[in-house]
């Protein structure tokens, strides 16, 4: 059975247009999950909306309400949702082309794949992809899902796109909120060599497949172990030596493999002749 797409509409560029499907590129379906229950039946917990004095109130009585001012509300109703009827509501309209890295990280949240919708479509689809591809950009649209618009970019993938959405600018913190009382004092040269042999080490490639949810292990085995009976017996993180400097943990993080080179004396030139400073070893954290 083929996958539900999550919103059908167009992609267009300029006065080309194709229809297209939207799928959800990720899934939590095996992830563990918990229902909460009574603590002594075991009888599983329903969850009902009620007003306090009042009772449990019907789901079917509910409505939506924005809040103006303290217990003071607007109703919106289906009616109004319906009468919200833009452009991306049901087609993705190619705002821009950008680089590939222009977008900043930060601003990326949820990806979905982006399919031509029928034979009929894939002419277009395939028209606009090869064009993107073989100029290494990206695009810029906007889309409504989930009763929000979202900006989105849309990137190649293989044959087809990925789209992804995008937070909105006042959605992001100003990162020197957190970063701005970080000292800009020079590096020790010597140790800021020890971390780039430790990076040199531990280079390689990103494979998705390589990591697990360790987490996620541990607890599964908890929940066979009780299952049988037993008690789960789970091996703790092992234990870290005490470090008195920083210069100390990476000599000792390379020499733990082997790999420890040494490192030549910091050098200054001084009063026309060269002298070798003696360093003054630094706290970790310092």
């Amino acid at each position: 059975m083929a996958p539900r797409s999550n919103w059908k509409g167009y992609l267009k560029l300029s006065l080309v247009a194709c229809p297209v499907k939207m799928y959800t590129a990720i899934s939590k379906s095996n992830r563990i999950s918990f229902n909460l229950l009574h603590k002594d039946s075991h009888e599983r917990i329903q969850m009902k909306p009620f007003i306090a004095g009042k009772g449990v109130v019907e789901r079917s009585d509910l409505v939506k309400g924005y809040e103006y001012e303290r217990d003071q509300y607007i109703i919106v109703n289906t009616d109004d949702f319906d009468k919200i009827k833009i452009e991306s509501s049901e087609t993705m309209v190619i705002e821009a082309f950008i680089d590939e890295d222009a977008v900043d990280r930060v601003y990326v949240d949820v990806p979905y794949f982006l399919a031509p919708d029928g034979p009929v479509a894939e002419e277009a689809y395939r028209v606009i992809h090869e064009a993107m591809r073989a100029r290494r950009k990206v695009a810029l649209s906007r889309v409504v899902i989930g009763g929000r618009e979202r900006l989105v970019l849309i990137s190649c993938r293989g044959k087809g796109f990925l789209v992804s959405t995008l937070r909105w600018a006042d959605e992001v913190q100003n990162s020197d909120l957190y970063f701005d009382e970080i000292g800009d004092k020079p590096i020790d040269p010597d140790m800021q060599a020890l971390a780039g042999q430790l990076i040199d080490q531990k280079a390689g490639e990103f494979r998705p497949a390589d990591f697990t949810d360790r987490y996620e292990a541990a607890l599964l085995e908890v929940i066979r172990a009780k299952m049988k009976g037993e008690e789960p017996v789970i091996a703790k993180a092992p234990e870290r030596g005490k470090v008195i400097n920083l210069m100390d943990a990476l000599k000792q993080s390379l020499s733990a493999s082997g790999e420890l080179k040494t490192q030549a004396p910091s050098k200054r030139r001084k009063a026309g002749k060269t002298t070798t400073e003696p360093r003054k070893e630094k706290a970790v954290g310092s």
